[in-house]
């Protein structure tokens, strides 16, 4: 029997399984409804399973005891309050971080504040955190120290029944972190190092000694900081004013003589080095030919010894430092039995022999099994979505082109197979970011919404994405509307050529950046797209960077080395080439939105009706930086989906 017809594990975490086939109408609530659990671990016995469920206004925790899948606790607060991550940190404790709706807005943001809470629900304590003693929802939960900071766990000490260590950020004036050992019982604790640079970010070893920090200068500029023991003075072992790189630390040999540093390069994708913490010297150990690490692979087990890398690629690909590790072998194994899909270890025990298993791909959203590792047997748990049908959902496949300058692009392009073999409407879809995110073969909500509706869907890593090395990344800096928009142009013309795409029925569509990237295609390009559709855009660049300037020195610095200086940016902003833009045009914006402030969609929309395009829109007063609720989600798509069929002819949603 196929895992989708499997009946689900937790009625508390999965639904009824209803697949969501290609037709007529869009029926969205499929894709709307929120995963039945964010994430999902094991203790470190193994006895129980936790994981994050949605629970309406809010996100709560659920503790399961694996032998018998009865739940031992549930742990949630008040409305608008969720849990943004968790770890266990002994064999019954579990510490959470929390975020929050705040005043008007809709989107949770984190409070950095830390909870402690048992497995069986008792000794609930908030940890960390800026509330008032006694402010807590409830009389077992009293703050143990009252401060304006931000904490976050960075090592569980598996030698230490009850002591943890926590990076400490200070909310205001303090820009250099800490890191501080902490009681998860009552939330004591006591400062361990203290960063030489601002905005620290450590790296412990296995003997629990804080051994690396990274941080900042001159507002971006990375620096790596190095000492052998506690107490032993810091020393800078990487500037990348000289070197050129950045180098950041992911784990420590068995000895820790030996730190794996991730290193950028400006000739191609980062790569995996070995450092030797007595002499200096480094060894190139790992280098994909095309794309960085995206996840590094580690021995299982509560030490964690980074032993290779996954890459996503064409295809997702494993490599390690030793080919016939055992990792290697498992890895080659698992993915053998659930080939064209991403594998990934989530969680394990503390001794190594059960392991949690993620499995996706571009049309599954996630399913989970637990290892045996010993027995090599992986059984089927549940997954993210048991009411989406993978078989149903439409074919994702890498494209690669290149750009009129001879750059190298990669992206993706999902389509039904009903849809293939002609040319067939096609949105091309913009990701945001824009420097550093990228495109990949995981599951993608909104391409698969697109191509459920009748399109072929173009996803274009242009320069400046992420995952192709520095250089790739560098070379979209200050390209805003000039080069980063030449290759969507040209992805969108090598659809048309390759006979992807019908030349009549093309629209650009994205979201923040991609937003901006869909109205400069039409004002750059008002012969080549039929429509665009913008979704918490930024329109005005000289008013983005401006009000970055504000914000700090580091955003100030930020904006002006990616996106230009304040002042010259008016030709390359959309709002102000409206009188260019011929093509009908859908807005969509948060009024709480901080990183997208509203008034660009405001000025964008009053800017296209003054010139004359036709132009509609959607605002939600009380969303931040994307749709958050179900309904506003909903109306949110059934208006887009509806946008694109009066001009490209695909289905609209029910």
């Amino acid at each position: 029997m196929s895992r989708f017809h499997r009946s689900c594990l937790w009625a508390l975490l999965a639904s009824l399984c209803l697949a969501l086939p290609v037709q007529a109408q869009v029926d969205l609530s499929g894709f709307i409804k929120l995963d039945a659990f964010s994430d999902i671990q094991l203790s470190p016995t193994g006895e129980y399973y936790a994981a994050t469920v949605p629970l309406g206004d809010r996100t709560g925790l659920v503790v399961l005891r694996r032998a018998d899948n009865e739940v031992t606790a549930r742990f949630a607060l008040g409305k608008d309050t969720h849990i943004n991550d968790f770890y266990w940190v002994n064999d019954q404790r579990l510490l959470l971080s929390m975020a929050e709706a705040y005043g008007m807005d809709d989107t949770p943001s984190s409070t950095g504040e830390l909870y402690g809470v048992d497995a069986d629900g008792k000794n609930i304590e908030l940890l960390v955190g800026y509330r008032a003693v006694g402010s807590g929802p409830g009389s077992r939960i009293q703050t143990r120290t009252q401060e304006a900071v931000s904490a976050f766990l960075l090592d569980t000490l598996p030698d230490e029944e009850h002591d943890v260590l926590v990076e400490v950020w200070p909310f205001h004036d303090d820009p250099y972190t800490r890191v501080e050992r902490m009681d998860v019982r009552n939330g004591k604790r006591r400062q361990v190092a203290r960063s030489p640079v601002q905005r620290g970010e450590f790296t412990v070893d296995h003997a629990q000694e804080v051994r690396f920090v990274r941080g900042y200068v001159d507002g971006n500029v990375s620096q790596l900081f190095h000492r052998k023991r506690a107490g032993d003075e810091w020393e800078l072992v990487n500037d990348e004013r000289k070197s050129g790189r950045i180098e950041v630390p992911v784990g420590f040999s068995a000895d820790n003589r030996t730190a794996y540093l991730q290193a950028d390069s400006r000739k191609g994708p980062d790569s995996l080095v070995a450092f030797d913490t007595a002499t200096g010297e480094r060894r190139a150990l790992l280098q994909h030919e095309v794309v960085d690490p995206v996840a590094i692979l580690y021995t299982l087990g509560d030490r964690g010894i980074p032993v290779g890398a996954q890459y996503l690629a064409d295809k997702v690909e494993q490599r390690f430092f030793d080919a016939e590790s055992a990792e290697a072998r498992l890895y080659r194994m698992l993915q053998a039995a659930f080939p064209g899909q991403s594998v990934y270890v989530t969680s394990t025990t503390r001794d190594g022999k059960l392991a949690l298993v993620q499995v996706t791909s571009g049309t599954n959203p996630g399913d989970f099994y637990l290892f045996d590792v010993a027995n090599r047997k992986a059984d089927y748990l549940l997954s993210r979505r048991t009411w989406i049908d993978p078989e149903q959902m439409a074919a994702v496949k890498p494209v690669s082109l290149k750009a009129r300058d001879g750059l190298p692009l990669h992206g993706f392009l999902t389509q039904a197979a009903a849809g293939q073999g002609k040319p067939a409407p096609m949105v091309v879809y913009v990701h945001g970011g824009p420097f550093g995110v990228f495109d990949s073969l995981g599951f993608d909500t909104d391409a698969q919404i697109l191509a459920s509706a009748g399109y072929a869907v173009l996803q274009l890593n242009y320069r400046g994405s992420g995952n192709y090395g520095r250089g790739f990344q560098e070379a979209g800096a200050q390209q805003w509307g000039k080069a980063m928009q030449d290759d969507l142009t040209d992805a969108t013309r090598w659809a048309i050529e390759q006979g992807i795409a019908d030349p009549g029925r093309i629209c650009i569509y994205g979201a923040s950046y991609g937003a901006y990237a869909a109205m400069m295609g039409v004002a750059r390009e008002p012969d080549l797209y039929r429509c665009a559709a913008g979704y918490v855009g930024v329109y005005d660049l000289d008013l983005m960077v401006r009000e970055d300037r504000k914000d700090s020195r580091m955003m100030a610095s930020f904006t002006r080395q990616w996106v230009g200086d304040a002042g010259t940016l008016a030709a390359v902003s959309p709002n102000r080439l409206a009188d260019r833009i011929k093509a009908p045009v859908f807005l969509a914006a948060g009024g709480e939105d901080r990183v997208a402030p509203v008034e660009h969609t405001e000025m964008m929309e009053k800017a296209l009706q003054k010139a004359g395009a036709p132009v509609e829109s959607l605002y939600y007063k009380n969303e931040g930086h994307g749709f958050y609720k179900g309904e506003h989600r909903t109306e949110y798509y059934r208006r887009l989906l509806a946008f694109l069929s009066r001009h490209l002819g695909g289905s609209p949603a029910k």
